[in-house]
């Protein structure tokens, strides 16, 4: 299996293994599931860093701050 080094290279990595684990099935939707894959953490992992401060969350992602409060509420996060 190959290391990866950056972030970029654990997707590429991610989803080459998914595509081989689909063994020929077809499938849409994929650019949603991996936002809804990869956003969850991003945002579980963002607010444990500031200690829920989601002011700082925000300021970090670069988001609104309401916009935050939507997500963290779409993925049960808050």
């Amino acid at each position: 299996m190959a290391q990866a080094k950056t972030l970029r290279d654990s997707v590429a990595i991610a989803l080459n293994n998914y595509f081989s684990n689909l063994d020929g099935q077809d499938v849409s939707d994929v650019y949603n599931m991996v936002l809804s894959e990869v956003e969850a953490p991003l945002l579980e992992e963002v607010m444990k860093y500031t200690r829920n401060n989601q002011t700082r969350a925000s300021q970090m992602l670069g988001l609104n701050r309401g916009t935050l409060r939507k997500k963290l509420k779409q993925y049960d996060l808050l």
